[in-house]
């Protein structure tokens, strides 16, 4: 999945900054329960929206100076990011739907 970006500390800021469109990042781990809930939401979110939006996913346990640095105390939390800054943030699972129009302000300049 090329719209999918697996993040870590080392490539964060790199991977974040590379690119034109905003990427939104999934601050998760293997134990978290809403975390896989959300995962299926974002993979067609990295497919429907390819061009417009990246998706990129930091294991938070295998990461935790990247999680620290951005203050990650609940799983799920969604981070959008334009131009490697932080323009929104969302904790907790939520339903297709409501993400999608969350993310569209962001997303229209890119029509």
């Amino acid at each position: 999945m090329e719209n999918e970006i697996t993040l870590n500390d080392q490539n964060f800021d790199t991977e974040l900054v590379n690119g034109s469109e905003p990427v939104l990042v999934d601050f998760w781990a293997e134990w978290c329960m809403p975390c896989r809930m959300v995962a299926p939401i974002l993979s067609e979110l990295a497919d429907e929206y390819k061009g417009k939006l990246k998706i990129g996913k930091l294991n938070v346990d295998h990461n935790p100076m990247t999680a620290s640095r951005f203050g990650i105390s609940s799983i799920p939390s969604l981070i959008l990011f334009k131009d490697g800054k932080k323009v929104e943030q969302w904790i907790g699972a939520m339903p297709k739907p409501m993400l999608e129009s969350a993310l569209q302000p962001h997303l229209a300049d890119k029509n």
